[in-house]
C-alpha cells in the first residue's frame, strides 16, 4: 500500500490542474488490490445550487464504452457466437463500401483495434440529431451547419444505408494503421445485437454491468431519477475571455451508443477496471472473461503512436513500459464529460478520473497520480527526448489552423513565449518536441506528428490517426 505523504503533493498539483482547464468539477478514485484507498470530489456537480461531487455522483464517461464494447464481443466469442477474425459482411451482410470490395476485407478484429481503415465519418451529429439543441450548434466545435440541413439517422436500417452510400477511401489497407473511428464501434454495437439477440443496452446490463454489481452505469437518464448525476459544462469564449456555462441536455445517439454514450460514477468504474486486473473476474466474484480473452483485450495488436511506444489492444490503449510497468488505459470525452479509466496489472492498482467538462484535463490528472504515488516529480513523463530538436529551433513554422477533411475537428497551433501550444476541445496544451516534426501533448499520452510537402514545408498534422491540412499559418 502507498504512503499518505503522496496525497498533498498530487492535490495541490490537481488544483493548478483544475484551474487551468476551468473545470466545475472532478471525482477521483483509486484502489489497490481491489480495495478502494483514496476517493476525492473536487467543485461541484452543479455549481449554481453549490452540490458537491462524490464518488457515487453520475458522468458521462464517453469513450470508455468502448471498452465495455470489446468485452462483449469477446465474451460473444467464448461462447461460439462470432469469432474476431471474422470479416463484417458475414454478420453485417447489408453493409458496403460504395469504391470497391473493402468491406470484404475488414473484419471485427479491423473495427476492435480502429485499424479497419474507415476514416472518421460526418455521421456524429445526424445520429446525434434528436438530443441537439441550438446551444450545441452555437458551441460545441463539433457540431456546425443548421439542424434542418442534418439528416437524422435513428435506426441501424438508416445508419447502415448511409454509410453504403458514401463516397469515401479508406486512409489504409485494413490492419495496416491505427485510425480512431466511432463509426467502426457503432458497427460493432450492430454486430453484439444481431449475433446475441438482444438490444445492445440489454446485453451489456445482463453480462457485463449486473455481474460487476455496477448499478449506477446506465445509458438511460430516466434511470437516475434519484441519484446525484451531474450537470454538463462547456466553455464559451465571451469578449475574448473562456467562460464557464452550464449545457443542461444530455446527448444520446441510440444507433452508436457502442461507441461511447455511457454513464457511471467513480464508484462503478473501479467495480469495471478489476475485471482486467483479475484476469477476468468481477467484484462479486464472477468470470467476465477468460484469461485468454483477457490477454486479447490487453495485447498490442498494432502501435497508434509508436514513438512514444503507444499500442491499442481491444478497446485499451497498451503501454508496456510506463515507467518500468504496463499501463493499461482509455480516455472518453464527450460534451460535458471528460473521463480517464487506468489500469496498473503489475502493481495491481486501478483508477477512474471524472469530470463535468470535456478537456485532456483527466489524462493529466491520471499522471498526476501515478506520479506523485511513485515518488516522481508530478509532471514527470514516460517519453523520452533523445532525439529532441535543438533549442532555440524555429517553432513558428508550425503555427496556424489545421482542419480534418473527413470530420468536424480542428485544432490551432499557437506561439507564446517560445513555447509551442496546442488549442483542442476548448484546451489549450503546452507541446513538447521529443522528435523532428513531432511533439509530446504535456500530461497526456498523446503526440502530433507534423507532415511536410516536397518543397519542405508544413502541410499537414497527425492527431490521433486523423489528418489535419494546414489551412492558415506561417510566421507573423
Amino acid at each position: 500500500m502507498w504512503k499518505d505523504e503522496w496525497v498533498a503533493n498530487f492535490e495541490t498539483y490537481a488544483e493548478k490542474v483544475i484551474n487551468e482547464f476551468h473545470l466545475p468539477g472532478v471525482a477521483i478514485g483509486l484502489a489497490s488490490h481491489g480495495q478502494v484507498f483514496y476517493e476525492k470530489g473536487f467543485g461541484y456537480r452543479d455549481v449554481e445550487q453549490q452540490l458537491q461531487v462524490t464518488s457515487d455522483t453520475v458522468f458521462a464517461i464517453g469513450s470508455i464504452t468502448k471498452t465495455f464494447t470489446c468485452t462483449a464481443i469477446l465474451q460473444l466469442q467464448e461462447r461460439g457466437k462470432i469469432r474476431v477474425h471474422d470479416p463484417i459482411k458475414n454478420y453485417l451482410p447489408e453493409f458496403h463500401l460504395s469504391k470497391g470490395s473493402f468491406a470484404d476485407r475488414v473484419t471485427i478484429h479491423h473495427l476492435m483495434t480502429h485499424t479497419s481503415g474507415i476514416p472518421n465519418l460526418q455521421t456524429f451529429p445526424m445520429v446525434l440529431y434528436d438530443s441537439l439543441t441550438e446551444d450545441d450548434f452555437k458551441f460545441d466545435p463539433t457540431i456546425s451547419g443548421e439542424k434542418q440541413s442534418i439528416q437524422p439517422l435513428r435506426t441501424t436500417g438508416e445508419y447502415l444505408d448511409y454509410l453504403s452510400q458514401l463516397d469515401f477511401e479508406l486512409l489504409s489497407n485494413p490492419g495496416e494503421r491505427w485510425h480512431y473511428s466511432n463509426d467502426g464501434y457503432g458497427l460493432l454495437g450492430i454486430i453484439i445485437e444481431r449475433v446475441s439477440g438482444q438490444t445492445y443496452e440489454k446485453y451489456l446490463h445482463d453480462n457485463i454491468l449486473e455481474p460487476s454489481r455496477m448499478k449506477t452505469t446506465s445509458f438511460f437518464m430516466d434511470q437516475y431519477r434519484d441519484k446525484s448525476v451531474t450537470k454538463l459544462y462547456i466553455l464559451r469564449e465571451e469578449e475574448g475571455k473562456n467562460k464557464v456555462a452550464a449545457s443542461p441536455n444530455w446527448w444520446d445517439a441510440p444507433v452508436m451508443r457502442s461507441a461511447g454514450f455511457l454513464k457511471s460514477t467513480v464508484s462503478d468504474m473501479l467495480k469495471f477496471a478489476e475485471i482486467f486486473r483479475t484476469d477476468g473476474i468481477s467484484v462479486g466474484g464472477e468470470r467476465i472473461l477468460t484469461k485468454d480473452s483477457i490477454k486479447q483485450m490487453v495485447k498490442v495488436h498494432i502501435w497508434k503512436n509508436p514513438i512514444i511506444r503507444q499500442g491499442y489492444g481491444y478497446g485499451l490503449s497498451v503501454v508496456p513500459d510506463f515507467h518500468g510497468t504496463t499501463l493499461l488505459e482509455h480516455a472518453g470525452g464527450i460534451k460535458g464529460g471528460g473521463a480517464q479509466m487506468f489500469i496498473l496489472p503489475e502493481k495491481d492498482l486501478s483508477g477512474i478520473i471524472l469530470t463535468n467538462m470535456l478537456s485532456t484535463a483527466p489524462t493529466s490528472l491520471m499522471n498526476g497520480v501515478l506520479n506523485g504515488l511513485d515518488n516522481r516529480p508530478v509532471e514527470a513523463s514516460h517519453v523520452t527526448y533523445e532525439n529532441a530538436p535543438a533549442e532555440g529551433e524555429d517553432m513558428s513554422v508550425y503555427i496556424g489552423h489545421y482542419q480534418s477533411e473527413s470530420m468536424n475537428l480542428s485544432v490551432s497551433i499557437e506561439l507564446k513565449d517560445h513555447q509551442l501550444q496546442i488549442h483542442v476541445f476548448d484546451s489549450l496544451i503546452r507541446l513538447k518536441p521529443i522528435q523532428t516534426d513531432t511533439f509530446l501533448l504535456e500530461g497526456t499520452l498523446d503526440s502530433i506528428q507534423f507532415n511536410r510537402n516536397m518543397e519542405n514545408q508544413i502541410m499537414a498534422l497527425d492527431y490521433k490517426g486523423i489528418i489535419l491540412k494546414l489551412a492558415q499559418g506561417g510566421a507573423a
